[in-house]
């Protein structure tokens, strides 16, 4: 039910829910939908909309004017259950990879698993080739091996998968919200924005560590012959005395050159390393 209480008006028991204006009512269905802090911030944006035009709500909330009608388009106000679609949509794409191995193959892989246990993919899809005369990937031999687990000892593997899962719990740069950060924070050496780019020079290839100061503004780059974590660190303690010490928070992709000895060296450093998001090349929009 939406009513919320009972008020007495003019010697009539009126739901609180009645008498509350249009407005009042969508934030308060909002909270009886358990809507996200996202959802409701652009229940305010329509709001505000009201009694202002698309420009002047676009400026106060920090946001261009496609992005507030995209999400005003989606809303109808004579329909409270429009709401929901103030919801973020999934991002996960509609078509995604299938594999493609029919149940004839599956068996054979299982069977030849079976028979060479501690043998890997890649030996495996050679015997399958020599045997069968017909061409399958590794990748399909390491799906059906992991969806039969058929492995040689299968307590130890899956020990060691649930420490691979573990290790796997990064920090990543959404936790830091610099969207919202307060404008005392904003200076400089607060978060700096590291990557790494290919070069190929005269048949040489070479890495180029870039790294940007978000807020000062400062950048550094340096060539190395490889990308390893060894060469992160040094380029790492290069920028530390560049920056005179002045670093609290670093921000990298994935990539294996910002682990091991970076990751070591960031903690010795008492610097926090935050993340990109897998496939987000945003969230380092200042160092791409």
């Amino acid at each position: 039910m939406l009513s919320l209480g009972i008020k007495q008006v003019a010697g009539y028991l009126v739901p609180e829910f009645v008498l509350m204006n249009e407005y009042d009512r969508w934030r308060k269905v909002a909270d009886i939908f358990k809507l996200s802090k996202q959802a409701k911030l652009r229940l305010e944006w329509i709001i505000y909309y009201q009694e202002h035009n698309a420009t002047e709500t676009a400026n106060h909330f920090g946001i261009s004017r496609k992005t507030f009608y995209k999400w005003y388009g989606a809303f109808d106000r004579d329909n409270i259950y429009s709401l929901y679609k103030l919801e973020d949509k999934s991002r996960a794409p509609i078509h995604v990879r299938q594999r493609e191995i029919t149940s004839q193959q599956q068996l054979r892989v299982i069977q030849l698993r079976k028979r060479h246990i501690r043998y890997g993919k890649m030996k495996l899809e050679k015997i399958y080739q020599q045997i069968y005369q017909e061409k399958i990937s590794s990748w399909h031999v390491q799906k059906v091996i992991e969806e039969k687990q058929l492995y040689y000892n299968p307590i130890k593997t899956a020990k060691i998968t649930r420490r691979r899962k573990r290790a796997q719990k990064k920090k990543r740069i959404t936790e830091l919200q610099l969207a919202k950060l307060p404008f005392y924070k904003k200076k400089p050496g607060y978060i700096i924005c590291i990557d790494t780019i290919v070069i190929y020079w005269n048949n040489i290839k070479r890495y180029i560590f870039t790294a940007i100061d978000k807020f000062g503004k400062a950048a550094f780059a340096r060539v190395y012959n490889s990308k390893s974590s060894y060469n992160a660190k040094d380029f790492l303690s290069r920028l530390k005395y560049l920056l005179n010490d002045k670093m609290t928070n670093i921000q990298t992709d994935n990539g294996s050159e910002f682990s091991g000895c970076f990751r070591n060296a960031c903690q010795e450093l008492n610097i926090v390393q935050y993340f990109n998001r897998v496939q987000r090349p945003k969230d380092n929009a200042t160092n791409e």
